[in-house]
């Protein structure tokens, strides 16, 4: 592998990230704030911990960090459930978190029993898309 955009667990996270981002941002007023919050952070933090378990390169330290993200997926799923059940979000927009997020789960618990070897890290590819 040469990047961890390479991971289909990361795409999915990556995709939770943005529509929570996206979908907060559109629902937020003061009675909702500190669960939008909480939830972006959680949601932000799937995905920065594949990627930096990923580009630690060893397959314990990408494992630790799996696990993390499992972690801060399942907080996720939490707070989308709660934010549902207030009607802060959109029912449509709560069950498609859902989905993203429970995927994410069962894709990471497949790969934190199996974690990438050490990836190689050509900037190139990583961080301008070409090489």
């Amino acid at each position: 592998m040469d990047s961890y955009r390479s991971l289909d667990v990361w795409k999915i996270a990556h995709a939770a990230t943005c529509l929570t981002y996206t979908s907060c941002d559109k629902a937020y007023h003061a009675k909702s704030r500190s669960i939008l919050d909480q939830l972006r952070r959680a949601a932000l933090s799937v995905e920065a911990n594949i990627v930096e378990g990923y580009a630690l390169g060893t397959p314990a330290l990408c494992a630790r960090h799996l696990r993390i993200a499992f972690g801060s997926a399942a907080e996720a799923e939490c707070f989308v459930r709660v934010a549902n059940e207030l009607d802060y979000l959109p029912r449509a927009t709560c069950e498609e978190l859902e989905d993203l997020l429970g995927r994410a789960m069962q894709m990471l618990r497949r790969l934190m029993q199996n974690p990438p070897a050490a990836p190689t890290h050509d900037a190139r590819r990583t961080t301008h898309g070409h090489g």
